[in-house]
């Protein structure tokens, strides 16, 4: 865990074990996980990859972690990486099923796709917000949900586009209006503007169009021009993209 893993435990505890003489069939080597390695200081990582020099031959290591561009150049050019994807939404509900049925938990069909929704393919944030919503209301449905995770409701969010795709900025803009009202932060709203949007049924060359406008709007967002006027901006260029051309 990343407490544990500063440069005394790699020089103490990671290399003893490594030091260790152990009779092994052949083939077999001793096996060293370190969990979160990402979260390990640069000098850390250095001697962790004059270790992983020295005990090659009788010691395995595998690392786990979440940002792999946080891992020194050395120690990725002496691995194999494996790349692990985010689950489906069809994985996911099958193991939120198995676990509401032996929990006994009540829960609705659209709560279990809000609880999908909110997790973006992590299995252990699925989980987290199943129990806490379950913990917070006893019953799991799609608005009990995005109470916990205190995210824009991506209806309102449906709405929203649905409005832009016909071309009605006002009526667009009273529901980002009334998010921004309701103390969301920019990074939410426009996150799940995107997230709603890759699985809107409107046509392809207007979905890729909507897309870029919004990833732009998202790059403005991250330099920190997060304002309701962004937002505004947003909607209009939506609009313009499906508004008939004003009459000559």
């Amino acid at each position: 865990s990343p407490p544990t893993t500063g440069i005394d435990v790699v020089r103490n505890k990671i290399k003893m074990f490594a030091q260790q003489k152990v009779t092994l069939p052949k083939g077999r080597h001793k096996i060293i996980i370190l969990d979160e390695a990402d979260s390990m200081t640069d000098g850390a990582q250095q001697a962790l990859r004059r270790i992983m020099e020295i005990y090659s031959k009788t010691t395995r290591f595998a690392l786990a972690c979440n940002a792999s561009d946080k891992i020194i150049e050395p120690i990725q050019s002496r691995c194999a990486v494996l790349r692990y994807s985010k689950l489906s939404d069809g994985q996911i509900l099958a193991r939120l099923q198995e676990v509401a049925e032996r929990e006994r938990l009540a829960v609705s069909s659209d709560g279990l796709e809000a609880v999908i929704f909110t997790a973006q393919g992590d299995m252990r944030q699925a989980l987290n917000n199943l129990q806490s919503t379950h913990s917070g209301f006893g019953y799991i449905n799609s608005e009990n949900v995005f109470k916990v995770c205190d995210e824009p409701h991506p209806l309102l969010v449906k709405s929203m586009l649905g409005k832009c795709v016909e071309g009605h900025i006002d009526e667009a803009y009273r529901v980002v209006e009334q998010l921004w009202a309701l103390g969301y932060s920019p990074e939410d709203i426009i996150g799940n503007i995107f997230r709603v949007c890759k699985t809107y049924q409107m046509p392809e060359y207007l979905k890729l169009e909507f897309i870029k406008e919004i990833g732009y709007t998202h790059m403005k967002v991250a330099e920190g021009v997060g304002s309701l006027l962004q937002m505004a901006g947003l909607i209009a260029r939506l609009c313009s993209k499906t508004a008939p051309p004003a009459a000559s």
